[in-house]
């Protein structure tokens, strides 16, 4: 419900329902505005007529200079009147003759204008129109080029034949309104829809720039992402004048990360210099004490050792934390490549294999072909190698690993089940904590070590983690310890 795209799609149902909507309540206002105006226009019509009928019974015979006279009396600068004729008697059946007409039609241009009339079939109605007053909604343009909407055909009925006036108003209360043509047709709607078309087009323009630009912000996290420190930067590929601030921000977020990175590195550095030069000194002043230690003192014989191991330990987690050190200032500052999965761990078990010989352990194998996972240079290899050792580690003497690779459209699953005694499940959710160990001194791939200092496992996690990932262990129901590695896939 949240992401843009829905936003986009909701605007351009919006944008299109809108006007759907809006145009069947105008479009009804429109109809009940056309009807009280029309109604209005054909009683004023009436009156006209009615007052026409007054004087018409008095003098049916009166010239057309007085009958033009009479009509001006009771039109307006909006409204036309025509008085047309037909005979009782005299002329041919249903012929009517044009007698007058307010503002006046010329001699010359009453041809036209009965053509003009005739054109539009009200001449042809006019017939109908002495039984009854005949309403007539038809927009037509007059010579002139104005354009008039005829809106009555009302009959007068005299002693010598049928009178009928024909009303038309152009007005802007009518020309406004959908009389004689589709309402779409209308200026108030025309104008309208192009003031809503400019609207939508600006506002999708709008959100369209503003995901193309979110698109393109990605794409340059992704090439920062990709290409370490100097790959990029989000203020020199910034497309829009308005992101420019954001894009500044997310530069100087990108240093920080950086600075923070070689702070990193350095650190560790510095910290593992000044721990090793004390432990090298104890470990030298430790050798005069062993040599004059006697043999058979088995406490000073034991001191010496516990000594040693200390040292020895203390040594591993020295160059733990430097190594993580450096791996975190890599994920941050290393350009991130696409790694071929399918070949570190098949070179993860090809070493382990080689050096648990003397054990005959057994390695199986299923793989997927190039599964490939975005990750720094050499990151890939040290989880693969620790999961490992871990595995040989504990896996007894004649036992299997079983090693699966599998990807899928945006995934990678990296399972690897060993033989060994498992962890207590009281214990299990602790495997991955710093410091947290239960390999005894002198097992595995490591015998010459003489502790571990308990940071593979967390090393893992912390490395999985900031790829993207996710990594579980879990006792199998057959023996055993199962780790099951989960990892974005790279579709870069």
């Amino acid at each position: 419900m949240s992401s843009l795209s829905f936003k986009l799609v909701l605007l351009v149902g919006i944008f299109i329902a809108l006007p759907v909507i809006l145009y069947g309540q105008f479009e009804e206002a429109d109809r009940q505005s056309r009807a009280l105006v029309a109604d209005s226009l054909r009683r004023n019509g009436w009156l006209v007529a009615q007052a026409l009928s007054a004087r018409l019974e008095q003098r049916e015979d009166m010239p057309p200079s007085e009958l033009n006279a009479m009509l001006a009396t009771f039109a307006d600068a909006d409204t036309s009147l025509r008085l047309m004729f037909q005979p009782r008697m005299g002329g041919a059946a249903g012929s009517f003759f044009f007698v007058a007409s307010a503002p006046r039609v010329l001699a010359d241009q009453m041809g036209a204008d009965l053509d003009l009339l005739g054109r539009h079939g009200i001449l042809q109605s006019l017939g109908e129109s002495c039984s009854w007053d005949k309403p007539v909604e038809i927009r037509y343009r007059q010579m002139d080029g104005v354009e008039e909407i005829l809106t009555s055909v009302i009959p007068i009925q005299g002693r010598r034949g049928c009178w009928v006036l024909v009303s038309a108003d152009n007005s802007s209360a009518l020309l406004n309104t959908a009389f004689g043509r589709p309402y779409w047709q209308t200026d108030n709607v025309r104008m309208a829809a192009l003031i809503y078309l400019v609207f939508a087009g600006l506002a999708l323009l709008m959100a369209w720039r503003m995901r193309g630009a979110l698109r393109h912000f990605r794409r340059v996290a992704g090439d920062i992402r990709r290409g370490g420190a100097g790959a990029a930067t989000f203020a020199a590929r910034n497309p829009l004048p308005e992101m420019a601030p954001v894009a500044r921000e997310f530069d100087r977020l990108v240093g920080d990360l950086h600075r923070a990175a070689a702070n990193i590195r350095t650190t560790a550095e510095e910290n593992a210099h000044s721990v090793k030069a004390p432990l090298a000194v104890i470990r030298s002043a430790l050798q005069p004490l062993k040599a004059v230690a006697p043999k058979d003192d088995q406490r000073s014989q034991r001191a010496v050792q516990l000594i040693e191991t200390a040292l020895g330990r203390l040594s591993a987690l020295i160059s733990a934390a430097q190594r993580l050190g450096n791996d975190t200032a890599d994920f941050i500052e290393a350009p991130k490549l696409p790694i071929n999965l399918t070949h570190v761990v098949a070179d993860a078990l090809h070493n382990a294999r080689d050096i648990s010989l003397d054990r005959h352990i057994r390695f199986i194998r299923q793989l997927d072909e190039n599964v490939q996972v975005l990750a720094p240079d050499g990151i890939l290899d040290i989880i693969v190698e620790n999961i490992l050792d871990n595995a040989v580690g504990f896996c007894k003497t004649g036992g299997t690993i079983s090693t699966t690779l599998t990807k899928t459209q945006t995934r990678v699953d990296l399972i690897i089940d060993d033989e060994g005694p498992g962890i207590d499940p009281g214990k299990i959710d602790h495997i991955f904590d710093r410091n947290f160990s239960f390999r005894p001194a002198g097992t595995g791939s490591s015998a010459s070590e003489p502790s571990h200092a308990g940071l593979g496992l967390w090393i893992v996690r912390h490395h999985i983690e900031a790829l993207g990932g996710t990594v579980e262990a879990s006792n199998r129901a057959v023996g055993g310890l199962r780790m099951h590695v989960c990892l974005p896939r790279n579709n870069w």
